[in-house]
């Protein structure tokens, strides 16, 4: 089968398409032909940062595809199931950028047979961050699902992203109020098209006078793209009982708080890596957006805000740089092309 691999850490170009051997599924595992690898921020961080296994790496945790062998213990009904995939290389050497991958069975989900490959290779670590982001204030509740946050307004900063589209759709389809923050107006067109009830471009707009007007006694959750440079807004607009779910930052960041005001109102600042959350909390976001793909509650391409951006699997360098790049919207590596 056609792989990408890396067996050092480095630029895109350490990344190499090389043929192995399809991997054999273990006890408890799944082996997946994958159709499309999504590729997220933590790939490239991962790829330049992290050194490989003596026997490379290959790299993507998200992906979509078609079950075609199980292991000792896996139910074999579930061969031939169209899947999407989570976590797949996350302490593992078989990431989603390759024809076949091998998961333990928990890490892929059944996407149905209406849903397109494109979807499920664009959920995984952004909608399940998206998720995390949306549960952890003690004002909300810890499951999302049609209604779960009716009269409740969040602030996305950032709502053009891959985890910021994604927490747009989680928090219509629970019947929030969206309130997102863009730096231009192609990005105020596609936050909008995602689902957002309020767009400030915080370019031109005063960001805690806007969301103050649509908000007066403040917001439930914010979706904290970049706290480093946000933190000053986000204490002026959370509300009571209220959470800055912070789930990005570059090394050597730092956030100053005005503690006063966070402790009258009992607000929560929550860092959020989805990778090592708690596991009840991964499980129930699994399930949740699970459930908003079966409702039909999640799209992705340019109406749905969130362009798609494909690469064949040989210019998965390619893939990788245009996330390094700060691409708007998803990138995706087809692997069957």
């Amino acid at each position: 089968m056609r792989a990408i691999s890396y067996s050092k850490r480095g630029d895109p170009d350490v990344l190499e398409l090389v043929e192995s051997p399809p991997p054999d599924p273990g006890p408890g595992e799944v082996r997946v032909r994958v159709a499309f690898s999504g590729v997220n921020p933590t790939d490239w961080k991962a790829r330049r940062n992290n050194d490989p296994g003596p026997d490379g790496q290959v790299p993507h945790q998200d992906g979509a595809g078609t079950v075609d062998a199980v292991g000792r213990g896996v139910d074999p009904a579930i061969l031939g199931e169209r899947v999407w995939i989570w976590e797949a290389a996350w302490r593992r050497r078989w990431g989603t950028a390759a024809e076949h991958t091998v998961v333990p069975a928990r890490h892929v989900v059944l996407l149905g047979a209406a849903p397109p490959f494109e979807l499920g290779a664009a959920l995984g670590i952004p909608f399940l961050t998206a998720h995390r982001c949306l549960t952890v204030a003690e004002s909300l509740p810890d499951r999302l699902g049609a209604g779960a946050l009716t009269g409740h307004t969040v602030l996305v900063q950032g709502g053009a992203g891959a985890v910021g589209n994604a927490a747009i759709q989680l928090a219509r389809w629970a019947d929030a109020t969206v309130v997102t923050t863009v730096s231009s107006p192609r990005k105020a067109q596609l936050a909008a098209a995602a689902g957002a009830d309020h767009v400030v471009d915080y370019t031109r707009q005063d960001v805690v006078a806007e969301v103050r007007k649509i908000a007066p006694k403040g917001v439930d959750a914010i979706v904290e793209v970049s706290a480093a440079t946000n933190a000053a807004v986000d204490a002026q607009v959370i509300g009571a009982h209220g959470a800055v779910a912070v789930y990005a930052g570059d090394t050597g960041d730092e956030v100053t708080v005005p503690v006063r005001s966070q402790m009258t109102p009992n607000t929560r600042w929550q860092f959020v890596l989805v990778y090592t959350e708690p596991e009840r909390a991964k499980v129930l976001a699994i399930e949740d957006v699970n459930a908003a793909v079966l409702d039909g509650a999640v799209r992705v391409g340019e109406a749905a805000g969130l362009p798609l951006h494909v690469f064949p699997l040989a210019r998965t360098a390619d893939a990788h740089r245009s996330v390094e790049d700060g691409a708007v919207g998803k990138v995706l590596v087809d692997v069957t092309a």
